[in-house]
This record gives C-alpha cells, structure tokens and sequence, in this order.
C-alpha cells in the first residue's frame, strides 16, 4: 500500500478579492497549483472586480487573530504570507502573535494601494507596520511606490531599486524584494533581491498588451509555497519568479478582463 506525502501548510493572512483575481483568492489558487494546502485568516473583506476596489469592510482584529490562532492550532504552517492587512490594529494583533521565538518563515507583502489607486492602507498603519511587522518578517515583497515609502529613497532606476533594497534591509533587517514590473522606460520585468549577503537581479520580459490584476499577491504566495517545500529564500525567489512570469504568459481572458492562469 502506498501513501501520498502530506502536502506542507501555507497560510495567507490577507484580504478577500470578491472578483477572485487578487487577495485570499490568488494565493489559495497558488497554493493549490504549487501542491502545498492553503490556510487563511481574513483581515477585510472587499467588493471589487479587476478595474476597481468599490468598498472594504475589515475584519475585527480579535477574529483575524482568533482565525490565525485556530489553523496554528491544527494545521501548524511551515511558512505565513501577509498581504491586505488595511488597519494599525489588524497589523499589531498579527505582529504580537508572530513575536513569540519560534516561528515559520514570514513573507511580508506590504499592500498599501490598489493597482486602481484606491488605498489598501490606512496611512497610520504605515508606521505600525515599520515598527512592528517588518522587524519579524523574514522578506518584504514591496513594488516601486512602496519601497520608496518604506525606503525614503526615490526610486526611478534599477539602480535606485538596488540602493532602496538595501536601506530597507539595513532598517529593518529582513530580506527585500524590489519589485520592478512598473518601471518606466525598461523593457523587461526587472526585481532586485537582497538579504544582506546576496543580491539577486530577476530579469522577465514583458507580456506587452497584457494587464492583469494579483500578480504581486501570486508572487509572494509563491515565495512561501517554495519556502514551505524546504528551498531556500533566494532560490524560493528565483523559483516564483519564473512561475509568476509563465502565470502572466498563460493568462486567459474572462469576460473582458485578462486573469492569471496557473
């Protein structure tokens, strides 16, 4: 008789995407494509669709951390990715229960504004989010508008991804990934890891006439899917990295949007 390996355990603390492209939704669908099972703790949920966010209603903290509290009870992940976290009160309930000493690797995607333009952040969770959060993360996946926020460097150029990677590491002291497919005038998806030892520049093309929505949620869910399966930060990096490229490649219209396709 033959067993099938038990599958390890991701768990996606975010917010919920009614139009199923970003949030709880593209990372539970990642999960499953990369054959590691998916908890969730919901932080907010959202009415939106991919053109635009319409409304958000967050959660309790009390609840978010009860539902993080009930899969770590159970279903003990080998590795946690935030995404949506909205409020300064959501942010300390799941940063004092990830404070204590032992805990899996934690991917920090530091979602602050919709690729709409509608804020995903409240601007005083920022710094809740600086002080308490990042300090215990193991990588932040922050795109260009974000790592200038949490860098304080202006960042326009490969070279200035580089030199904001570097300043969030030294602030901080996680790992970073700069993510780069917003920048003008390159002509490739251009990322920059760094986590005080190496540095990794992660080079894509462009899917040029391709707009699709949760590419940074399926990005850093990949990243802690790739953990969960025991590969190292940096190769977990490069590894979501070309699945989240080949997911933009295959991407299939529904009704008139263009979706991620695993």
């Amino acid at each position: 008789m033959s067993f099938l390996r038990k599958p390890p355990i991701v768990l996606t603390i975010a917010g919920s995407d009614s139009g199923g492209g970003a949030g709880i939704q593209a990372d539970l669908r990642t999960f499953t494509s990369l054959g590691v099972h998916g908890g969730s703790a919901i932080t907010c949920i959202t009415a939106q669709n991919p053109k635009r966010v319409l409304a958000t209603q967050p959660c309790a903290p009390r609840i978010v951390r009860e539902q993080v509290e009930a899969v770590f009870a159970e279903l003990p992940p080998a590795a946690v990715k935030t995404g949506m976290l909205f409020s300064a009160s959501i942010i300390r309930a799941v940063a004092e229960y990830f404070e204590r000493k032992q805990r899996p690797p934690l991917i920090v995607d530091p979602v602050m504004v919709a690729t709409s333009g509608k804020r995903l952040m409240k601007a005083s969770a920022v710094a809740v989010l600086q002080a308490k959060l990042l300090p215990l993360a193991t990588l932040v996946t922050p795109n260009l508008d974000e790592a200038q926020i949490l860098s304080g460097v202006p960042v326009a150029s490969p070279e200035d991804m580089r030199r904001a990677a570097r300043r969030i590491r030294e602030r901080f002291g996680c790992a970073v990934l700069v993510k780069g497919g917003h920048l003008r005038g390159s002509r490739e998806a251009m990322d920059i890891f760094y986590d005080g030892r190496t540095e990794l520049l992660l080079k894509a093309p462009f899917v040029r006439g391709v707009r699709t929505h949760g590419t940074g949620c399926t990005y850093s869910a990949a990243i802690a899917a790739y953990l969960a399966e025991g590969h190292k930060l940096p190769r977990a990096v490069e590894l979501a990295k070309t699945y989240v490229t080949r997911a933009i490649f295959k991407s299939v219209d529904v009704a008139d949007h263009r979706v991620l396709h695993f």
